[in-house]
């Protein structure tokens, strides 16, 4: 009953009081925002209490260890408001962010909302700003407009305690078939940040393109970076551009996870280092949407020199766990080959300190100790395949799913989607979201699921514009299976909270499919 009560206050059907009024001055009537309608859904919703409303008194609390988590708060609310939002280590009332043990976990928190402010508890700060996320949420869509805004901004009553099913909750950007500036990125971080996903999994390396300076193959970016799909001009990111991604990629408490594609989806860098071709002839560069054709030199030791190079030069850049060796569809490299260059490579990613991700076809070869294989396979794939990723996860080789007719972003939602591809067949927003991670591959234990992470290809993508199109409103779905607990999910009361979003992705200049599957309001 209790659930039945909290998906009922999820889909906003429960009426919620008057928001408080903490001066005596009168401001015009907002509708306040159901506790529960938030996406992700959270584990535990319990409304009820005067809201509590954001007034020029209002004060920010937060220790010294949390003050990052403040300082974007009040950077979120000011420009809306128009209130001065004091940023303090000490105080009583307004909105207090709190660390303190408890059953939070890494990232876990607690929202309560009542008439004298609200406080959020966690034990970690990025706890603390998962739970910002929340309450942003609670708060009407214009707090989203960087000019000041009519007001009021109440928060409704209640409380809410949080945290994530799983540890690994992603979304990956395809740099290399079109480049995207460090600016287009940071938009991405922020959109990711909105829905409380934690890894930015970047597609550095293909055959249309190499987005990464790596200063002992300095070719791989001026000549490799050079161009892109279409035959555009391409790009290619410094060791400082680089490093600006990841530090605003941590201030959203998101971990960056760079992948450089190998053995196969290497054009790029055959077309830089003659040496890496079997024959010694470098090919063109390459500025079509095939796949398959490229695979470096397996028997060279160069090869190895090289790989060795660019992991180490790429892993001292990344803080993260993780470095991705892509090892998808590797259909000019024989198995045999490709399995001892697999073995080959995986400790050269240990031996730099980092953790092996791979695509699935990693659990064809011997995925190393503690690897993650990201499983990108359809409802279609064969039982083979299927099998042998859970024989792999009976091994302990964790599984990041991102099925493709499921979660790829750039599967079009319709055939008259004008942007896109559709070879996964066409994904619209309840397709997306309907699905298990828990269940979806037959025989996989549920604790070798590190989570879910939706991919972005940019074959078709070419604008920021692009990017929000494919991503809304599928993306706060893929979110919300990744941390909301499984007892949540239901289409019906989450279509309804996913409408409520549009005045939002409005107010924050974000154009995105109007599916007719949601019942879209305005604010």
């Amino acid at each position: 009953m209790l659930g039945a009560l909290l998906l009922v206050a999820a889909a906003g059907t429960l009426t919620t009081a008057t928001a408080h009024t903490s001066s005596a001055t009168s401001a015009p009537a907002r509708t306040v925002t159901p506790l529960g309608r938030v996406i992700p859904a959270p584990a535990s919703v319990t409304p009820g209490g005067t809201p509590y409303r954001i007034t020029r008194d209002t004060r920010i609390v937060a220790p010294s260890r949390a003050r990052s988590v403040g300082t974007y708060l009040a950077d979120l609310l000011r420009p809306s408001t128009g209130h001065p939002l004091p940023l303090t280590t000490h105080g009583t009332g307004g909105i207090q962010l709190r660390l303190a043990p408890g059953p939070y976990g890494a990232e876990g928190y607690r929202l309560h909302s009542g008439r004298g402010g609200v406080v959020i508890t966690a034990r970690e700060p990025a706890g603390l700003f998962h739970g910002v996320q929340t309450l942003r949420q609670l708060l009407p869509p214009a707090v989203e407009k960087d000019t000041v805004q009519p007001g009021p901004w109440p928060v409704a009553g209640g409380t809410i305690v949080d945290r994530p099913r799983y540890a690994y909750r992603g979304a990956m950007l395809d740099v290399s078939r079109h480049f995207f500036t460090v600016a287009q990125v940071k938009r991405y971080i922020d959109e990711l940040a909105l829905y409380k996903l934690n890894v930015l999994h970047l597609h550095l390396s293909d055959d249309q393109g190499w987005r990464i300076a790596i200063d002992s193959w300095p070719r791989l970016a001026s000549h490799g970076g050079s161009t892109q799909v279409g035959g555009g001009p391409g790009g290619h990111y410094t060791k400082a551009d680089y490093r600006e991604i990841v530090r605003y990629a941590a201030s959203r408490h998101l971990e960056v996870v760079p992948e450089v594609d190998m053995p196969g989806h290497t054009n790029a860098a055959l077309a830089s280092y003659p040496e890496l071709n079997c024959d010694g002839t470098a090919p063109p560069l390459y500025t079509g949407t095939e796949v398959g054709f490229s695979s470096l030199c397996v028997d060279k030791d160069v090869t190895y020199d090289f790989v060795d190079d660019v992991i180490r030069e790429l892993a001292a850049l990344t803080p993260g766990r993780y470095l991705h060796i892509g090892g998808d569809e590797a259909h000019s490299t024989s198995h045999a080959d490709y399995t001892v260059f697999m073995d080959r490579v995986q400790p050269v990613v240990a031996a730099y300190g980092k953790t092996v991700i791979g695509w699935h076809q990693l659990t064809g070869a011997h995925p190393a100790k503690g690897a993650l294989a990201q499983y990108w396979g359809l409802d279609t794939t064969s039982a083979e395949e299927k099998a042998q990723v859970v024989a792999a996860a009976q091994h302990g080789t964790g599984i990041v799913l991102s099925p493709a007719d499921r979660v790829y972003l750039d599967m079009k939602y319709t055939a008259g989607t004008p942007i896109g591809l559709d070879w996964a067949g066409l994904v619209e927003v309840r397709r997306s979201y309907d699905w298990d991670p828990g269940a979806y591959l037959p025989g996989l234990p549920e604790s070798s699921v590190r989570g879910v992470e939706a991919p972005l290809w940019t074959e078709t993508v070419v604008t920021g514009a692009d990017i929000d199109h494919l991503a809304f409103p599928r993306l706060p779905g893929a979110a919300e299976l990744g941390w909301s607990p499984a007892a949540t999910h239901d289409w019906d009361a989450y279509k309804v909270r996913l409408a409520a979003q549009g005045p939002r992705w409005e107010a924050l200049g974000i154009g995105f499919y109007r599916s007719p599957q949601v019942p879209w309001t305005t604010d």
